[in-house]
């Protein structure tokens, strides 16, 4: 009928299936190829990135080795200077005391070969001394000898030597030390005190006060002696706390330089993490990016703008996340930028064939047009559907739409202008004789030429009588007439 849509849905010869087979494999080995490409471009960089990681990680291993040897060297000098130090402070005391003990041998007055004896051993110490060795319970051994045989034979009596009681006793307290009045100065005190009175009373008839006095210097002597031994022995332990703090606050130091070390380390390591992932996250974008373009392009020129939408909002999600740095979460969008786009070359490639399809048939049904006398006045590709005007000599025209929605063609025609309804022969329905009669003409013209076989002519308000015949070179094809 005049004005009424037709309707007529399109089979696919077996010929065309296998043709459109053939195409499809054609396209998933392509699609193929392109993957494999793909996958042989991520695993090179992949290959190039593991080894631009190897060599930056035996970088930094030679680098850490060389902080800790700089660190081991340094806390090594630094222990050598403070060896150093100690060595020369204990042998400059050890010297000073040797000095003292020196000028004890010379006021000490004994037999010559004692005298020779004890300046052997003196330079035998003074050797030690230069060596860097610890003499100092051999030097207080060698003073204690000096005393003793200083004091032999002085035990006073009756008949004692005034002078050399004196000598004795101011050589005992010379014997303690030039820095006994320091490290005792009350103690030094008293001693000179009481030689000075010991000193007043030796003279004629005073005999009594003097031999008294001697055992109260000897006694003040003695304890003198002992308060500066337990003195320099407290310095020495002194120093030596100093020492060990000195030496535990080194390692403290080297302990928290290692830990400072151990920090960096991790901070550098993961900031190489993040820029391998980075890396890594800009290459896998650089593999694809050129297919995810042509995609792009493809699903809109194929009229499937939810397609390119996807595709596009894939690639924004990495684009995004790598402005912002964020390397994790762009790796994780790219994977799904990779995955989405397989799964749209597989998609654009079923559109690409109802394209295909949809162009072979239009190219059908215009040669059968033509063939009838018809004018090809136009076409044009909307949103998935072909639309195609031809028009008669008479004026008539016959606007024709191809859709391959779910894959079955569909023709649709408007026909305009053409006077073929008959009034009144067919009181039960529209009878659109001369229309009908023409586009099977077209049809059977599509199916002989053609892979495409056209089914029964539809459209509003067409009679429920109409009888079906079979169109030449179909096979088992029927259609309503």
């Amino acid at each position: 009928m005049s004005g009424s849509p037709k309707y007529s849905t399109v089979t696919v010869a077996p010929a065309y299936a296998r043709l459109e087979a053939q195409r499809r494999r054609a396209r998933e080995a392509q699609r193929r190829r392109q993957q494999a490409q793909r996958d042989k471009e991520r695993a090179e960089q992949a290959a190039r990135r593991a080894a631009e990681a190897a060599v930056r990680r035996e970088r930094a291993r030679a680098e850490a080795a060389r902080r800790e040897a700089d660190v081991a060297n340094r806390r090594a000098m630094s222990e050598r200077a403070h060896a150093h130090r100690v060595r020369q402070e204990q042998a400059a005391a050890d010297a000073r005391r040797l000095t003292e003990v020196r000028e004890l041998i010379d006021r000490t007055h004994v037999e010559e070969s004692e005298v020779r004896a004890l300046r052997q051993r003196l330079d035998e110490l003074r050797a030690c001394v230069g060596r860097a060795e610890d003499v100092g319970g051999a030097i207080e051994e060698l003073r204690g000898r000096i005393v003793v045989l200083g004091r032999e034979g002085e035990a006073p009596g009756q008949d004692t030597d005034q002078g050399a009681v004196m000598a004795g006793l101011e050589s005992r307290l010379a014997g303690i030390g030039a820095e006994a009045g320091a490290q005792d100065p009350q103690g030094h005190q008293a001693c000179v005190d009481l030689l000075g009175e010991l000193r007043a009373a030796a003279r004629p008839g005073a005999e009594t006060r003097f031999r008294a006095l001697i055992g109260t210097v000897e006694h003040a002597l003695a304890r003198h002696a002992a308060t500066v031994g337990e003195r320099i022995a407290e310095e020495r332990r002194r120093a030596e706390r100093a020492r060990e703090a000195e030496r535990e606050a080194r390692e403290r130091a080297a302990g928290q330089e290692a830990v400072q070390q151990a920090e960096s380390a991790a901070l550098e390591a993961e900031r190489e993490r993040l820029a391998a992932e980075f890396t890594e996250a800009e290459d896998r974008l650089r593999v694809v990016r050129g297919s995810v373009d042509e995609a792009v392009d493809e699903a809109r020129e194929l009229a499937d703008p939810e397609l390119a939408e996807r595709i596009g909002a894939a690639l924004a999600a990495v684009t995004d996340r790598l402005a912002a740095g964020a390397s994790a979460e762009a790796l994780t969008a790219v994977a799904t930028l990779e995955d989405t786009l397989v799964r749209a070359e597989a998609r654009l490639d079923e559109l690409q064939l109802a394209y295909t399809r949809r162009m072979d048939l239009a190219q059908a049904l215009q040669d059968a047009m033509l063939g009838e006398g018809f004018a090809f006045t136009g076409g044009d590709d909307q949103d998935g559907r072909l639309l195609l005007s031809f028009e008669r000599p008479s004026g008539a025209t016959y606007r024709t739409t191809i859709t391959t929605g779910g894959g079955t063609p569909l023709l649709v025609y408007q026909v305009d202008g053409e006077p073929d309804v008959t009034p009144g022969q067919a009181p039960d329905g529209a009878v659109c004789d001369r229309t009908e009669d023409l586009l099977e003409r077209v049809h059977e013209a599509i199916v002989v030429r053609d892979g495409f076989v056209p089914g029964e002519l539809t459209w509003q308000g067409k009679p429920p009588g109409r009888q079906a015949r079979q169109v030449p070179g179909a096979g088992e094809w029927r259609w309503t007439r």
